[in-house]
């Protein structure tokens, strides 16, 4: 750390992390010290047809109420904290008016609505895709919009065509973390990070920091509403008056530039050096290391993006529904709420405590977690999660445990593309998410991926910490080569030997299985045609 990096200790980030199912508000030190912290869960409006919504005008209302506890909280004396930075969800769009307030709900990243009106434009036979603007945007971005319609293109697409009242109330399409930016500062902006989603920036050339305008023109949406880019990790402004005056915060608070989680994890996880490896166990799941070159693996679903540090790229990918599926199995299986009273079930603490008393491999019982279909490593909308090889000896024990193997399955499955991607082995890889509190999810990840798992120190924060981090080098704080020291982790886990028999006989039939039921998937899950 530098000598400016150690007067960041008293210096404070107001560290927001949107995510899909939760909000977090912290003050965290520009170093990365989390000294208070509260949250709220966030609701989705789910309907048929492939909506996928929430409220953006109630997250800033979370976000001002939150942020007013904070400052009025005494930790940290308002005139200590120097910068506002924002972190979370990514690949979603609010159509904001002129002044930054909502001009219509937040369409989440999983909304599919504008699928048809996508296919339409760049669909076709290859993966697909039409050959010619897949080949023009692998070239250029290292990835594409998807043809499913979930993304920012799918939304803008669904929003100009199918809802122009909306459309014609938008001055700007902004990604959650650049809405909530503007919000505090009244100016649009992005950055190459933010807007990795659109699939609009030339990543060939890290330091362009404009959208390519025959990309635009093939998405066939109004560049004119998008925001101007900035550096990534750059200060773009100052909390407005109005708001700092209402939040309690002092005069010329900098505003950072927001980051997508996967920014913001590896500079909240220590791992901003090439090839230091990251893993969330989150609502989703992703595998990630920075890397000094632009790559696609189209039928993998993985691709490099803009990264923090000038010049370097990040891995990306997903995996859907991580720690979604326990949350699934909690509230959905072990306690339905379909009664006249609310249904009071096991914690998470209750169901990991349960999943321990089962033997590993569960009995020989595999849970495909793909809840929500899949990205990585196979991008495939109307896959589905099941139970496989149950018999009348099944106890929920085994449920419970299966379903958490089931999740490091899915993510040594996607490790091994990975790896392969980067062409090394990756280990240690640092976890991090509400996953990561669990000592048995760690261990079980160890031993199905065949890897040394360190967890990160407190890993239910590593967001709001990177976020803060990155506000320190954006503000000259924070030295990078540092970061990994302001990242320690509070526990290692190294796989078991005795128990890789099982797990590698259990792990051959995983991937089988989804190509086995491809065509059943299929049949029972497209989405209808649009009519016309």
């Amino acid at each position: 750390m530098t000598g400016a990096g150690a007067r960041g200790e008293d210096k404070y980030v107001l560290s927001i992390d949107l995510g899909t199912t939760s909000l977090k508000v912290g003050l965290v030190s520009l170093t990365g010290s989390v000294v208070w912290t509260a949250g709220a869960e966030l609701h989705t409006d789910r309907a048929p047809g492939g909506t996928a919504e929430q409220d953006a005008g109630g997250w800033w209302d979370l976000i001002r109420d939150t942020a007013k506890r904070a400052l009025g909280s005494g930790v940290v004396p308002p005139q200590q904290v120097v910068a506002v930075s924002t972190t979370g969800q990514w690949a979603s769009t609010i159509p904001a008016a002129e002044d930054g307030t909502p001009a219509g709900p937040c369409i989440l990243w999983m909304d599919s609505r504008g699928g048809h009106h996508s296919r339409r434009r760049f669909g076709g036979p290859v993966s697909g895709y039409s050959p010619w603007p897949l080949i023009t945007w692998i070239r250029k971005t290292g990835g594409a919009p998807s043809t499913s319609g979930a993304d920012p293109i799918g939304h803008i697409l669904h929003l100009q065509i199918d809802r122009p009242d909306i459309a014609r109330k938008a001055r700007w399409y902004l990604e959650p973390v650049d809405y909530l930016s503007m919000r505090f500062t009244g100016t649009a902006a992005a950055s190459p990070a933010s807007m990795t989603a659109a699939w609009l920036t030339d990543n060939r050339h890290l330091g362009r920091l404009s959208y390519d305008a025959g990309l635009v023109r093939m998405a066939g949406i109004d560049g004119g509403k998008l925001p101007p880019l900035r550096p990534t990790a750059s200060v773009i402004g100052v909390v407005r008056d109005d708001v700092a005056a209402d939040l309690g915060l002092a005069a010329n608070v900098a505003v950072v530039a927001g980051t997508p989680d996967l920014h913001s994890a590896a500079a909240g996880t220590g791992t901003l050096a090439v090839l230091a490896c990251h893993m969330a166990i989150s609502t989703t799941s992703w595998i990630s290391c920075p890397v000094g070159f632009k790559k696609t693996d189209p039928v993998r679903q993985i691709a490099t993006v803009p990264g923090v540090l000038p010049g370097q790229y990040l891995v990306a990918n997903n995996h859907e529904t991580s720690g979604a599926c326990l949350q699934w199995l909690r509230d959905q299986v072990m306690a339905p709420n379909d009664g006249p009273s609310p249904a009071v079930g096991p914690g998470f603490t209750e169901l990991t405590d349960l999943a321990a008393t089962a033997p590993p491999g569960s009995g020989g019982i595999l849970f495909t977690p793909w809840l929500a279909g899949e990205r990585s490593p196979i991008d495939d909308r109307n896959a589905r999660a099941g139970f496989h090889n149950l018999s009348l000896d099944t106890t929920r024990a085994c449920m419970v445990r299966a379903v958490l193997e089931g999740v490091a399955y899915n993510n040594r499955w996607l490790h091994e593309a990975v790896e392969h991607f980067v062409g090394r082995r990756l280990e240690p890889i640092r976890v991090f998410g509400g996953g990561a509190q669990s000592d048995l999810w760690c261990q079980i990840h160890a031993d199905v991926m065949g890897r040394t798992i360190e967890r990160l120190a407190d890993p239910v924060h590593a967001n709001l910490r990177g976020a803060a981090v990155l506000a320190g080098m954006a503000l000259g704080e924070v030295d990078p080569a540092s970061v990994r020291g302001l990242s320690p982790a509070d526990a290692t886990f190294r796989p078991d030997p005795s128990r890789a028999a099982v797990y590698d006989r259990l792990y051959a039939e995983f991937p089988k299985l989804y190509k086995s039921q491809k065509a059943m998937f299929a049949r029972l899950n497209r989405p209808s045609r649009h009519p016309g």
